[in-house]
C-alpha cells in the first residue's frame, strides 16, 4: 500500500485527492457509499502490476477531496460529478482521448452518466453492482421507491438534510462504517425512523470477514469522523433533481463497450424487477455494447473488496482486449 501515491489536483472548483500507481493506459476507478479511493487499493496494486495507470479519487464530498458544498445537494447531480471527471482526465491524462473505467456502487451510477454525456471520453466500462437504469420519464426514482418499499427505505430516509445525519450520529461512525461493509441481506434495507439500524444491538460485537480487517474500517472511519457523512448522502439527495436535468436524455442508450458484475446477495440484485431486468434483454437493449453481466456466486455489494481476485481478473481479462 505505501507504493501508492497521492496528490491533490484542482478540479473544477475542488481540490480533488487522488491515489494512483502505475505506468501505462489509465483505469479509472470510482467508489460508491460510504467508501473512498481506499476500496480500489487490491485493484491499483493488481492493474499497476499489470501495466496500467489506476487512478482513483475521493469523489466530490468523500474523504481527502475538499472544496465541496456540503450543505447545498443540489450540487451533488450527475452533471457535477461528472464534470468533475472530466476536469480530472484533462488534468492526469491531457494527452489520452479515452480512458478505461470501473465503478461500483454510486461509482457505477456515474459511470454510466459519464458514458452518456460523454462517450468519446470512454473506451470501455466495467461496472459493478448497479446496472443502467434507464430514465423513467413518469415517475422519478425516490417516488418509484417509495411506492414499492414505504417511507422506511433507506433511500427515502436519506432524503431529508441532517436527519439520517442524526441517527448515524447515536449509532458511531466506526460501528456504522462495520454495519455497512458487512451488510449482505439480499432484501430491501430500511432504515425506521427512531429505531437506528434494524436488528442491531449495539452491545453486540460485530464480527469481520476475512476479507476486511480493523485497520481497514479505521482508515474509513477517520475519514467519516473528520467530514461526516452529508457529502456521500447528498448524491441520494441529488436523485430527483437528476430526474429533471436527465429528460433530454431520456431514452438513450450507453454505447460503450461494458462488463457488468454483481454479487449473487447484493440487496440492488434483488430490488424489484432488478433480475429480470438484467437478464431478460432489456439491459442489452439500453446497452448495446454490453458483452457480460456476470453474478458472482456468495458475494454481496461490496465485491471489489470481498472477492478481489476474481474482480481484478474479471477487469484485466475485458480491458485487455482494447
Amino acid at each position: 500500500m505505501e507504493k501508492i501515491q497521492h496528490k491533490m489536483v484542482p478540479v473544477n472548483g475542488l481540490n480533488m485527492h487522488v491515489a494512483e500507481l502505475g505506468q501505462g493506459p489509465l483505469v479509472l476507478f470510482l467508489h460508491g457509499f460510504p467508501e473512498l479511493w481506499y476500496s480500489w487499493r487490491h485493484q491499483i496494486l493488481y492493474l499497476a502490476a499489470h501495466g496500467y495507470r489506476a487512478v482513483a479519487p475521493d469523489l466530490r464530498g468523500y474523504g481527502d477531496t475538499t472544496g465541496a458544498p456540503i450543505n447545498d445537494h443540489t450540487k451533488f447531480t450527475t452533471l457535477h460529478i461528472v464534470g468533475d471527471i472530466v476536469g480530472l482526465l484533462d488534468a492526469v491524462a491531457p494527452n489520452e482521448d479515452k480512458v478505461f473505467v470501473v465503478g461500483h456502487d454510486w461509482g457505477a451510477f456515474i459511470a454510466w452518466y459519464l458514458c452518456l454525456y460523454r462517450p468519446d471520453k470512454v473506451k470501455a466500462l466495467v461496472n459493478l453492482s448497479i446496472p443502467f437504469l434507464p430514465r423513467n420519464p413518469s415517475m422519478n426514482n425516490v417516488d418509484k421507491l417509495r411506492a414499492l418499499y414505504g417511507d422506511d427505505h433507506y433511500i427515502c430516509r436519506f432524503q431529508e438534510p441532517g436527519d439520517i445525519e442524526a441517527e448515524f450520529s447515536q449509532i458511531g461512525v466506526k460501528r456504522l462504517v462495520k454495519k455497512f461493509l458487512t451488510y449482505r441481506t439480499p432484501g430491501p434495507f430500511y432504515f425506521p425512523r427512531g429505531k437506528g439500524w434494524v436488528g442491531d444491538s449495539p452491545n453486540t460485537p460485530i464480527v469481520l470477514p476475512s476479507w476486511l480487517s480493523e485497520e481497514d474500517v479505521d482508515y474509513y472511519a477517520s475519514k467519516f469522523e473528520k467530514n461526516g457523512f452529508t457529502g456521500g448522502v447528498n448524491y441520494y439527495r441529488a436523485f430527483d433533481i437528476n430526474w429533471e436535468l436527465t429528460a433530454p436524455w431520456t431514452g438513450a442508450q450507453v454505447k460503450v463497450p461494458t462488463k457488468f458484475i454483481v454479487g449473487e446477495l447484493d440487496l440492488t440484485y434483488h430490488m424489484t424487477g432488478m433480475k429480470e431486468y438484467i437478464h431478460n434483454g432489456r439491459f442489452q437493449k439500453d446497452v448495446p455494447l454490453l458483452q457480460e453481466a456476470i453474478v458472482i456466486e456468495g458475494a454481496a455489494h461490496f465485491i471489489n473488496q470481498e472477492k478481489p481476485d476474481e474482480i481484478n481478473k474479471h477487469i484485466y481479462d475485458f480491458i485487455q482486449k482494447f
